[in-house]
């Protein structure tokens, strides 16, 4: 398991609660939030900062017991205009438990309301971005947990306002460096404000280096100054109205990306994409688990997060969870090695990836079964209540053409007749994608999953195969099969997965045999690096949009990446870090392609004696 520290917070007799680590208080003694409201919310100017806009972006060094943040919700949900979307990017190294927040925003009960939602959505503590939705507030608030700077270097969003409240510069120096105002200033809309209760000359001058004007005004309680800074420039304005949006692919990609979008204030219109292929949507149940891997690099940070989002997301879906939890069976000799390296990394909440013996994971499934790593976080999920939730209703027909006009795309049917007319496109229709992104580099994968609705299973099991529960029966599989586009079911891949099945859990697999069996194929998109395709498409006229390429994933990945998408599309700040934005990002393939060229033009190039250029190895 992880180690984590003990609690950050100290609580006492003696005042407002202290951090553990650095001896400051968390909020003034005087009044925390009369101090918010007093430092932060007038500093920036607010609420007139943002009067007729219909977006506004706010950043945050020191989310604490999200005081500040519960301080300008109330604010905002009392001025915005009307449809207007807020969005909070806030840091914090060392996050306190709900619990923790939920008893420091106890003090003040004009603010229970808000506290409520906020700690029922509090981040958890795996090191990443975390997302609270609260769309009762027409706001998002996403919370880094990592060191400040590492923050602001993975955050792709600019803010119009700043709360500078990390702890003391006196006990907390790394968040007042000049490296980290020229950070804040790099990431600011122009015209951003900043706000803090530090009056130290390092900051003060640290914000000017970086271009800020600063100016010293009364301060709060017992601090005589405070600062208000404001970087030079004008805001652009907010469009009049939302963009016009549509989505080709009822998948759950589609349904991910029409959720997001509505959540952003950006209603989607939703299509079906050029054929009405059978969809892993429509089975009884789906897993959403992420891919292990050992080497804790970014696609696992990208399967961790993803996982953690789309938990989130399907437990605010009413009876939408089947099970919880999966164990992932030992399979070869390297996976104990593997399992606990995954178990320990600081990417997964305490307790959320765990190691089971033999005899554990035997009382868990009713049989024998190898040593496994139980995966908390997983869950088996009805894919029918998500996609109805998400769309709802079902989607319009099917999309067989797309062109770009001079206002927008024009989306039409077989027949040649105008479906829709739109700002943005997102395409989200599987293999079926590449009759509008032709450049797209997928490779189809033909699956096949079988189940029955007699007996049960217990939890989600995975082993090279798997098997989950349903909600009347157990649904097992996959086969995988390159190189294959009929996607009919065959009688001959229901036995292959009973194989599977039998192999590991032989009392399951010959319960399984005598059942009578459903089927559902599917030619799933991937891709060569084995990572999903989701942002801007390469090359295209603008608002043109991709998301596919999830391969056996779906379920696990759409629903972050549907964020991601629709955060590209409108101009908001992403949910992910910038790394992994680019790991999946549609135009990786053409640049690893543009650089493989150079290097092959390089190599080729004559030396000035005539032979080929010497390229220092290692050991030069």
């Amino acid at each position: 398991m992880a180690d984590f520290p003990v609690s950050p917070i100290v609580w006492d007799d003696r005042g407002p609660p202290r951090s553990r680590l650095y001896g400051d208080v968390y909020f003034s003694k005087d009044d925390g939030l009369a101090e918010s409201r007093a430092v932060f919310l007038a500093g920036c100017d607010l609420p007139a900062a943002w009067q007729g806009r219909r977006s506004y972006s706010l950043a945050e060094l020191g989310f604490g017991a999200g005081l500040n943040v519960a301080a300008l919700l109330q604010l905002w949900r009392r001025t915005r205009t009307p449809g207007a979307h807020l969005s909070v990017f806030s840091v914090e190294a060392h996050p306190l438990t709900a619990d923790e927040a939920a008893r420091a925003l106890s003090a003040w009960p004009e603010i229970a309301d808000i506290a409520a939602l906020m700690t029922a959505r509090w981040p958890g503590p795996a090191r990443g971005f975390h997302r609270m939705d609260l769309s009762e507030l027409g706001a998002i608030v996403d919370v880094a947990v990592m060191d400040a700077r590492a923050a602001l270097e993975a955050w792709s969003g600019l803010a119009d306002a700043w709360f500078l409240d990390g702890f003391a510069p006196s006990v907390n120096p790394a968040m007042w460096t000049p490296q980290l105002m020229s950070l804040v200033a790099r990431r600011s809309t122009p015209g951003a404000r900043a706000a803090t209760y530090s009056v130290a000359g390092e900051v003060r001058r640290g914000l000017a280096r970086a271009g800020f004007t600063v100016e010293r005004r009364p301060g709060f309680g017992a601090k005589r100054e405070r600062l208000q800074a404001r970087l030079a420039g004008q805001a652009a304005p907010s469009p009049a109205t939302p963009p016009r949006v549509a989505i080709i692919g009822g998948g759950i990609a589609g349904a991910a990306l029409a959720r997001a979008f509505s959540a952003l204030g950006a209603p989607a219109r939703v299509f079906d994409g050029p054929a009405s292929e059978a969809r892993a949507s429509a089975l009884p149940a789906a897993l959403a688990a992420p891919r292990l891997d050992a080497g804790l690099g970014p696609a696992a940070e990208l399967f961790a997060q993803a996982l953690d989002r789309a938990n989130r997301l399907y437990d605010a879906v009413p009876q939408a969870v089947i099970s919880r939890g999966a164990i992932q069976l030992e399979t070869g000799p390297k996976d104990a090695a593997r399992f606990a390296a995954i178990a320990a990394s600081d990417l997964f909440a305490p307790g959320a990836m765990r190691r089971l013996t033999a005899v554990e994971v035997a009382q868990s499934v009713g049989e024998d079964a190898p040593a496994a790593l139980f995966v908390a976080e997983a869950m088996v999920i009805e894919p029918a209540r998500v996609l109805k939730a998400w769309l709802g209703r079902r989607p319009g027909a099917p999309v067989a053409a797309l062109a770009a006009t001079d206002s927008g795309w024009r989306l039409t049917d077989g027949a040649g007749e105008l479906l829709c007319e739109a700002d943005i496109v997102c395409i989200a229709a599987g293999m079926a994608s590449v009759t509008f992104a032709p450049d797209l580099q997928l490779a189809g994968v033909r699956g096949q999953t079988s189940w029955t609705s007699a007996g049960a299973w217990p939890m989600a099991t995975l082993f090279g195969g798997y098997v989950i529960p349903t909600r009347d029966g157990v649904l097992f599989g996959a086969t995988h099969d390159r190189a294959d586009d009929d996607a009919a079911p065959r009688a001959v891949d229901d036995a292959r997965n009973l194989a599977s099945v039998a192999a590991t859990l032989p009392k399951l697999g010959a319960r399984l045999a005598i059942e009578k069996l459903g089927s559902h194929s599917a030619i799933r998109a991937t891709t060569g690096d084995y990572l999903p395709i989701a942002g801007a498409t390469p090359g295209a006229v603008g608002g043109l949009f991709i998301l596919t390429g999830l391969g056996s994933r779906g379920f696990t990945l759409a629903p972050l990446l549907g964020e991601h998408v629709a955060a590209l599309a409108l101009g908001a700040p992403s949910p992910l870090p910038l790394a992994l934005a680019q790991l999946i990002d549609p135009g990786r393939f053409a640049r690893r392609a543009a650089r493989r060229g150079r290097q092959a033009r390089s190599d080729a190039e004559p030396s000035p004696s005539g032979g080929r250029l010497h390229r220092p190895s290692e050991g030069d």
